[in-house]
């Protein structure tokens, strides 16, 4: 199969660079779904699309489906994820193999998350405790992989302190991971802060701003108690006037995320990935929007 394009590579001609996140779908209708939103989404032609990895490399038979269809039926540059917990070295080695047979050249390099459910989840025998080393697995294995990593602008749940959880990125970065894409934020100044200690740290690849447009208030306050990600009050605020009103809730959220856009692009960020919930209808809009 043809190799993609090493994301890299976008980086490096100064473009703005747009991406989307789906997930694996569970079940037909979420596959369905998904294939609905890659249709429609094809319109305004992503630079690169991911595609998530179920905790312990428990989605790990929908991620390369799914990764396939989007590559093969609609033409997109995907980036896997991938998490070292729950694999041996040879799995990985072999999941490498085979991504690498099939075209893909993009890879988002992740420890990974326990199984929900299970804390004392441990890593597999032979195994990889920390994304480091997975990123110098993958790049030992096929050295023209390019490598995403996750940055964390408020600092990683688990990490004892943000100059800790920073310290871990840079680790990530020596490894050879090429850009970092960040947990998603709801204040600019978040992301300025983050960029200027990466620098501070010789952190010098590319970092990519992570957004999630805010489709339900329920939702959202979930995703970041799971994230460490705060909501700022007045968007709160904002919400809650809504009273649930799905069409208002969307606005609000769609224009927030706008404007998040517009003030990270205006201040030198290199691009902006969306985490789309597997869903086409904010994308379009953000994208009809910043075209205007």
């Amino acid at each position: 199969m043809t190799p993609d394009r090493p994301i890299s590579e976008l980086f490096a001609s100064g473009r703005t660079v747009r991406s989307l996140e789906f997930f694996p779908p569970k079940d037909d209708a979420q596959m369905a779904m998904l294939l609905t939103s890659a249709g429609a989404l094809q319109g305004i032609a992503p630079d690169f699309v991911s595609i998530t990895y179920g905790a312990g490399g428990t989605t790990r038979e929908r991620t390369a489906r799914a990764a396939a269809l989007l590559k093969r039926d609609f033409g997109f540059t995907v980036m896997p994820h991938l998490t070292c917990i729950g694999h041996s070295r040879a799995e990985l080695h072999d999941i490498a193999d085979r991504l690498h047979a099939d075209g893909f050249r993009n890879i988002m390099a992740l420890r990974g998350d326990a199984p929900k459910g299970d804390p004392a989840f441990a890593p597999a025998p032979v195994g990889l405790r920390y994304a480091s080393e997975l990123v110098a697995l993958l790049k030992s294995r096929h050295s023209d992989f390019c490598l995403g990593v996750a940055g964390y602008p408020e600092k990683h749940p688990e990490a004892p302190s943000l100059g800790a959880d920073l310290d871990a990125l840079k680790r990530k970065v020596d490894a050879g991971a090429d850009f970092i894409t960040t947990q998603l934020f709801f204040d600019n100044a978040l992301y300025y802060r983050f960029v200027e200690q990466c620098r501070e740290r010789d952190i010098r690849v590319p970092i990519i701003p992570g957004l999630m447009p805010v489709l339900s208030l329920k939702q959202i306050k979930r995703v970041t108690e799971m994230c460490g990600a705060t909501l700022p009050q007045k968007l709160v605020t904002r919400l809650e006037a809504a009273a649930e009103n799905p069409d208002v809730v969307e606005i609000i959220g769609l224009d927030w995320a706008f404007t998040q856009i517009r003030g990270l692009l205006a201040n030198g960020a290199p691009g902006c990935h969306l985490y789309i919930m597997n869903r086409a209808k904010s994308a379009l809009a953000l994208a009809a929007g910043l075209a205007a």
